[in-house]
């Protein structure tokens, strides 16, 4: 059994050699968060140049189907630059639209209330519009305000009127047709898509890059955010104040005013979706507006949250000129097979067949197991569960934490919502655990992105061949894989049987569980679910029998095959040279 000394040696290579790795390295285009620049005044070469030139070093064996991808992306690539031109120049636009509009609405409030008041609305009113004004900008009570009816029909007269003073939105420019990319496990859809987008980096303002799991808990962390900032139990008080306490008018009309704005805001708490989706992909950090572009990896629709859920963002982002590049197991008319919530699920892939180009790899060929078979054997994934493995285990264990000189220590890490993970041992970005402990309990990819994004080198013990009597803890064993492919760990561990035989099926069922997509949160996350799936028109449970169908045949054998897949290319030497210059914890501030 080889030694762990080899991977060791990886890990404490330097710095100094990161620079020629980027350049001419695998590495550079398998990972997503690996980049590497162009000399100053060229143009960027694109994704197919490096894509060839990859091929002429040896580095990928060439595919006619892969080529074809590449090829699609540099076409998208050459026209991404001049549309970052003309939304930069719509966003000055827009704002300048959005400028006068609100002033012109202002107006238009003030004018109206004074109306009311001339026209005596107010005769029969008390005296008590100063204390009422003031209780409701304390937040203590909600303004008695006019029948919804009323209310809805005054601001849509309102916003007509708006139209024809201020003049209809400016039009968004015309955005380059993104890239929905499918096919089978280890073809390469990922590869490439992480070659398009170190390729935009320095040209695109507002780019993001999200797997599945990452995306959805990003939806969920900005809906919290937003209903924090915005929720029934916070008034607009200090916005509000900045333009309608200090008006030179009677106390009424400032009442009337600021029961208009909170009509206003509840109307926007009904369209969370969309509101998420506006700040889903802006670069707070940067003052300059432009373009976007959503790099979106293994999109997959796996309960009924999950579809009105990317449905409303995915539309919303779509529609405001965002260039979709997404990568799945299937082709998007296949991605809800049992038709939950299909009229709403056929809107949205009507929208994005219309705004993307679809293009499947034919590919049958794994290369994850091709660049495996280099390896004489699997370095860091031992099995079966003997004492030979488990001593030899230990000696791995004690080689790298002795490496990296520290004590021996358990931490807390933050999840989010409050919430924490806790790590038995660590030292120095290297943590262990045991299969048990990381999926034998009620955790999920928030947890999972938590321990990956902290820790290069991971070791999980006493990993077991996974049936139908453990699916909950198999599902979650996928998940974690998942996230540690994604975050570029290293994964040393124990198991009972090889990798091909790892995930076993029974007579009795299929091996699948209905908590694969799960969110930790704090108990007002529950709401938030409830409140996407109301704006869909839909209940949280959905229709059980169909839920229980989808999870069930293909969709897990695709599962099985991508964290089967994903491990075995966890064994090889190139992945192993990538840890020390694509993980995290490496490009942290010392």
């Amino acid at each position: 059994m080889r030694n762990f000394s080899q991977i060791s040696a990886v890990l404490r290579r330097g710095v100094s050699s990161r620079r020629r790795r980027l350049s001419n390295g695998f590495h550079f285009v398998a990972r997503s968060n690996c980049t590497a620049s162009d000399p100053p005044n060229q143009t960027p070469s694109g994704p197919l140049t490096s894509y060839c030139k990859l091929v002429e070093q040896g580095r990928l064996q060439h595919d006619p189907y892969q080529e074809k991808v590449a090829s699609a992306f540099q076409n998208l690539f050459g026209r991404l630059e001049q549309f970052e031109k003309e939304m930069e120049d719509y966003h000055v636009r827009l704002e300048v639209w959005e400028k006068k509009r609100e002033e012109e609405r202002r107006r238009l409030m003030v004018e109206e209330a004074e109306k009311k008041e001339d026209d005596g609305v107010w005769a029969s009113m008390n005296k008590q519009g100063q204390k009422l004004l003031g209780r409701w900008v304390l937040g203590r009570r909600q303004m008695n305000v006019e029948p919804g009816v009323g209310k809805w029909v005054s601001y849509l007269n309102r916003e007509r009127k708006l139209d024809s003073i201020v003049g209809s939105r400016p039009a968004i420019p015309s955005a380059p047709k993104g890239l929905y990319i499918y096919g089978n496990v280890g073809c390469g859809k990922t590869m490439l898509m992480d070659m398009f987008y170190s390729a935009t980096d320095g040209m695109i303002k507002h780019r993001q890059r999200f797997h599945f799991h990452e995306a959805m808990l990003k939806i969920n962390e900005q809906m919290h955010k937003y209903w924090k900032e915005n929720g029934e139990e916070k008034s607009s008080q200090y916005s509000v104040s900045s333009w309608i306490m200090n008006l030179p008018v009677d106390e009424r009309v400032k009442e009337w005013l600021a029961g208009e704005e909170f009509y206003k805001q509840q109307l926007q708490m009904k369209h969370i979706l969309p509101a998420v989706a506006d700040k889903f992909l802006v670069d707070q950090k940067s003052s300059k507006k432009g373009a976007s572009i959503l790099c979106f990896d293994e999109i997959q629709t796996v309960d009924v949250f999950a579809i009105v859920a990317l449905s409303g963002i995915m539309s919303r982002l779509l529609t405001t000129g965002t260039v979709l590049v997404a990568t799945s197991n299937r082709a998007p008319r296949e991605l809800n097979q049992d038709g939950m919530q299909k009229e709403i699920f056929d809107k949205f892939i009507s929208k994005l067949e219309k705004h993307c180009e679809i293009i499947s790899i034919g590919s049958e060929v794994d290369y994850r197991r091709v660049a495996a078979k280099n390896s004489v054997e699997h370095v860091h994934y031992l099995c079966p569960l003997s004492d030979a493995v488990m001593e030899e285990f230990e000696k791995m264990w004690r080689q790298v934490t002795d490496q990296y000189g520290g004590e021996i220590t358990s931490a807390t890490l933050p999840v989010m919502f409050g919430r924490t993970v806790e790590v038995p041992e660590s030292c120095k970005g290297v943590a262990r655990f045991t299969f048990e402990y990381l999926c034998g309990r009620p955790v999920g990819a928030a947890d999972y992105i938590a321990v990956a994004k902290n820790y290069h080198t991971i070791f999980i013990s006493e990993i077991p061949a996974m049936s139908m009597e453990i699916r909950d803890k198999a599902r979650r064993f996928i998940t974690l894989v998942d996230e540690l492919y994604n975050h570029h760990c290293c994964l040393v561990s124990s198991a009972e049987t090889p990798i091909d035989e790892l995930f076993q099926g029974t007579a009795e069922g299929t091996l699948f569980d209905l908590e694969s997509f799960q969110f930790e949160t704090e108990t007002e996350d529950s709401r938030l679910r409830r409140d996407v799936l109301a704006e869909g028109s839909i209940s949280a449970a959905g229709s059980p029998s169909s839920i229980v169908k989808m999870l069930s045949g293909e969709e897990e054998m695709f599962a099985f095959a991508r964290a089967a897949s994903r491990l075995i290319e966890m064994q090889t030497p190139l992945y192993l040279e990538g840890v020390r210059f694509l993980h995290p914890y490496f490009h942290q501030p010392k």
